[in-house]
């Protein structure tokens, strides 16, 4: 659900405010109303749906404070339809700070079907920078007014900031009282940014194509596209000139890329790269840059490759070695940290979203950008598995052939795969993979169990029992397809850290598909049964079974059997801990679960104190450091304080498997540092540490894991993911019989003295 709403950037035209306005000109208490359209001034809507699925009118009646609210109501939406209503305003980016904040008041009266929240978001030049709509707290039903709060990171390359209200249920939604806050400061008092100009942004020749064409490609033209990839990508963000935004360097790619093609020898195609490099102008000498960081190098850049005068020529060669010597030291044009994280955040990086299918100049930007990023700030590069210099000029004759938007976005996800990261795929509302894949899902839960695809559970109470599917029935064949096929089919093309994270990504697709129905082949009970089973689209189920948290409401605490507690991180708040873990110090042990997505990231370090007996380490990150691309430092460890009063006492369990990922791992790393805590369950996902956003030609949205993610001693997390002391895994026997062979260990190991 977070992405949603992204597409609201096509909206153009809304209000507009300077920093310096106060709140009562952005009207952000709706107190002053358009009477011909009953809207609040300066608020524009999005209600999307035919025939009005939605209002958006000032409400005189219902309000928090003053005279007016801003109401959205579902009008004639169908509950599984997917329509949303969103309430906008648009405020130029002309501030700066480190953080934004949007609080205010929302009421709801029967929302279902979705949720209703506030939303804020900050743009750049290339799209979205951060984002959030209140999507995990899933408001639902029937509430009072109550104050919310979302809080971003205020970049300093933010254009404009969109907010508003939002819901895609059915039911009644009213926001009241807003108010904006810069670094804690009243948007009012925000201090005035001047918006820098870039020569980069002005140059604007190839937004409609290349007009490039890459038929036929000889091996001799392989080999100059794969050196000038290399040059491009070291250039763009070494060189001084290019950091400080003179260039649009896809532009200069697509100008010099048919001469370096049209090149007839290596001494040919490297005079043309010579030249174009002595073309951006001298660059000065570095002072600072043999200077060293104190903290500790966990990744050195691969540029042997630089001083390879076989390859590049001498002239080139010490070129390219000066450059390295004399990089650029000062804020980068296209790429910087993010704010308090540190990972790598990406700018100015044209999406070239029309046509979905950019042609063989675009495609070939599209592997450069990619294979170029992944070598100069991707935490992992060592972990790949593989030789990355290798891996770009096996792409290019794929990228040059992939002309049709399904070929191209099934080459960019082979290329994305090659990284073996969990959070790299290809994201958001994309269209074409959608429709690869399908739009019809069956209602029945699948997952791999002792190497089988097995039916888990149900995605809709009724639609799932009615196709059937029996849990612990194994699915043998997919349209006439043996199972063991389509998994070898489709392991090229599913993005993950390790195999369990692969098998259950392609789980979840697996009876997915273009078609309403499905005929499959399963065996129950040593017999093999031929089933019909009717899909549906995915708006109909409740999907979100997969992450492991299907009901994001659903209580954090329980006492089981035997005096044990039982904590679902899944839907566990940090307001709620005071209270859980009073009622906690009188149970004998603690079943912590982390088989999905912790609803909060601050529970990850607010848990863990109430079982520490004393300051303790329990990871380490390292980041990109920016003057020196490809370099990653190492950070000091990351420490839980102390037990503000006596830790608890009791024997404490983890429960983990590959639906543990990124912050679920952070989470459980946490806690294994608790002393006498055991893991139980499987291996994670094996992806941690903040995700960088890479965009590419044809408006292709991915992920990489961007910061590096240890334990104090610097072992792994990365494609090992989080090992279990005590290894569980679900038996088709269990799955059958309803059990949670998982936590049934957990209760056990707490059990036995």
């Amino acid at each position: 659900m977070k992405h949603l709403f992204l597409c609201l950037g096509l909206l153009a035209g809304c209000t507009a405010a300077r920093a310096q306005t106060t709140p009562a000109a952005l009207n952000l208490d709706f107190e002053r109303i358009d009477h011909q359209t009953n809207r609040p001034t300066g608020w524009r809507a999005q209600l999307n749906g035919t025939n009005g699925a939605y209002e958006m009118v000032a409400d005189s009646v219902v309000r928090q404070q003053g005279k007016y609210s801003l109401r959205i109501r579902s009008v004639d939406k169908k509950p599984d339809s997917k329509e949303f209503g969103v309430a906008i305003l648009r405020i130029p980016a002309n501030f700066r700070g480190k953080t934004i904040r949007l609080t205010g008041f929302m009421k709801t009266e029967n929302i279902q079907g979705s949720y209703a929240g506030l939303w804020l978001r900050v743009d750049g030049d290339e799209g979205t920078l951060d984002f959030d709509n209140m999507s995990k707290l899933n408001v639902q039903g029937t509430t009072d007014w109550k104050r919310y709060t979302i809080e971003l990171a205020l970049d300093a390359s933010a254009q404009s900031v969109w907010l508003g209200g939002l819901t895609s249920g059915t039911g009644t939604m009213w926001i009241d009282d807003l108010a904006l806050t810069v670094d804690g400061k009243p948007l009012a008092k925000a201090p005035f940014k001047e918006i820098k100009r870039y020569k980069a942004a002005q140059d604007t020749a190839f937004r409609r194509g290349s007009g490039i064409a890459l038929d036929n490609l000889s091996p001799t033209q392989i080999d100059n596209l794969a050196v000038l990839g290399r040059v491009w990508g070291f250039v763009k963000y070494y060189h001084p000139a290019v950091a400080r935004g003179d260039y649009n360097w896809d532009a200069e790619l697509l100008r010099v890329l048919p001469k370096v093609l049209s090149s007839a020898t290596p001494q040919a195609r490297n005079e043309v790269l010579s030249a174009w490099l002595t073309s951006l102008g001298p660059v000065p000498a570095c002072a600072t840059c043999r200077q060293t960081s104190s903290l500790p190098i966990r990744l050195q850049p691969d540029l042997d490759w630089l001083t390879d005068e076989k390859q590049l020529g001498p002239a080139l060669s010490q070129q390219l070695e000066y450059l390295r010597r004399n990089r650029n030291q000062v804020p980068h044009y296209y790429v910087s940290d993010a704010p308090y994280s540190g990972n790598p955040v990406f700018h100015h990086e044209q999406a070239y979203a029309s046509p979905t299918t950019p042609d063989a100049g675009l495609r070939l930007l599209a592997l450069y950008r990619y294979w170029n990023m992944i070598a100069y700030f991707y935490p992992y590069r060592y972990a790949i598995g593989e030789d990355w210099q290798k891996v770009l000029p096996a792409f290019i004759p794929q990228f040059a052939a992939a002309r049709t938007d399904e070929q191209y976005r099934l080459t960019a996800l082979g290329l994305i795969t090659r990284i073996h990261d969990s959070h790299a795929n290809i994201f958001g509302t994309d269209k074409v993979m959608s429709a690869y894949y399908g739009l019809y899902y069956a209602p029945a839960q699948v997952r791999f169990a002792e190497g089988q695809a097995v039916v888990t559970g149900y995605y809709h109470d009724q639609l799932g029992p009615a196709t059937g599917l029996q849990k612990g029935d194994v699915v043998l064949q997919i349209d006439g397809v043996p199972v063991p096929d389509l998994v070898k089919a489709r392991l090229p093309l599913t993005p993950a850290s390790n195999e369990p994270t692969q098998l259950r990504n392609i789980a979840q697709n697996l009876l997915r598909g273009r078609t309403d129905q499905v005929k499959l082949l399963v065996r129950r009970d040593g017999r093999d049964l031929p089933l019909t089973v009717a899909r549906v689209p995915a708006a109909q189920l409740n999907l979100a079974l997969n992450n492991g948290t299907p009901d994001p409401k659903a209580p954090a605490w329980h006492v089981l059997p035997g005096n044990i507690g039982l904590l679902t991180m899944g839907t566990l708040h940090k307001d709620q801990l005071p209270t859980i873990m009073q009622a906690a110090k009188a149970t004998k042990g603690l079943v912590i679960d982390v088989r999905n997505y912790p609803a909060e990231f601050l529970v990850s370090y607010a848990l863990p104190q109430y079982l520490m007996p004393k300051k303790t380490a329990f990871g380490q990150f390292s980041g990109p450091q920016l003057n020196y691309p490809g370099v990653f430092l190492t950070a000091p460890p990351l420490t839980i304080p102390a037990s503000k009063g006596a830790p608890y006492a009791g024997k404490v369990v983890v429960l983990v498997n590959e639906l543990t990922q990124s912050l679920a791992e952070f989470t459980a790393m946490a806690l294994r540092a608790v002393p006498g805590a055991t893991v139980v369950g499987s291996t994670t996902a094996g992806a941690d540490g903040n995700v960088s956003t890479i965009v590419l030609p044809g408006n292709i949205s991915s992920w990489i894991s961007g910061l590096g993610v240890y334990y104090p001693d610097g072992r792994e997390t990365q494609r090992v993911g989080i090992v279990p002391d005590v290894v569980v895994q679900p038996t088709i026997e269990g799955i059958r019989a309803g059990r949670d062979e998982v936590l049934e260990r957990a209760v056990q190991l707490i059990e036995t003295p």
